[in-house]
């Protein structure tokens, strides 16, 4: 019901905001245009996105839900569509969600596993860290943050500290293949937001994972401006 009464509300501000934007707006090119809208239009769809990601935690959701929006917007999702396309066909293991204007990607069981309580990557997580390179490598204009989490054996600060190495883990991985190590930022989320069942071997192994949140660094916005004043 929350989440009913947010979208509806979003919805007439977003109306009211286009409406008020169009009328200001008559005189101002495109790129104008785009910007006044699409400024006040992505805050309240930010905050609709940031808090409706599908199985993520609300610090995943707060960074996917920084939206451009406007024609701008509109350039970076067709940008973001392919990308994820290329994932999902590098990668058929992998759970990908394009969300806003960015792409939620979650390496789970059959992409990248960590056995208990270690945070070190298994030859079959690096191999398939392998498959996603060629794509971060075509899309460098993309910040990519990494959240590792655990299982719910052990203690909270244990877990803690070790959802951090293995964040840590895949960043220096993906650093010492090739990438700008600029390009990513790390956060652990030890126990919290389980996509699976902690009391049964299958869901603990399910819960050992990172998820990556994949968004428009500055470069892809001042590109999609241009573009979209063109």
């Amino acid at each position: 019901m929350k989440n009913s009464i947010l979208k509806s509300l979003s919805f007439i501000l977003i109306a009211g905001i286009v409406l008020t934007g169009c009328e200001a707006a008559k005189n101002t090119n495109k790129t104008q245009r785009g910007a006044a809208i699409g400024v006040a239009a992505g805050a309240v769809l930010g905050a609709v996105i940031g808090n409706n990601v599908k199985g993520g935690s609300s610090e995943l959701g707060a960074v996917l839900g920084g939206v451009v929006g406007g024609v701008a917007g509109g350039v970076i999702g067709n940008k973001m569509d392919k990308q994820a396309r290329e994932i999902k066909e590098a990668l058929p293991g992998a759970e990908v969600e394009r969300v806003g204007e960015g792409i939620k990607l979650v390496l789970g069981e059959n992409a990248v596993r960590f056995d208990t309580s270690k945070s070190t990557l298994t030859a079959s997580a690096q191999a398939n860290l392998d498959k996603l390179i060629p794509v971060f490598k075509s899309y460098a204009d993309t910040d990519i943050t990494i959240f590792g989490y655990t299982d719910s054996t052990g203690s909270i600060d244990f877990n803690q500290k070790l959802s951090e190495q293995r964040a840590a883990s895949v960043k220096n991985y993906l650093a010492g293949k090739g990438l700008s190590v600029a390009r990513f930022e790390t956060k652990g989320l030890g126990i919290a937001d389980p996509i699976a069942d902690n009391e049964t071997v299958e869901g603990r192994s399910k819960n050992r994972r990172v998820e990556f949140a994949i968004t428009a660094n500055d470069k892809m916005i001042q590109d999609a401006e241009t573009e979209a004043g063109k």
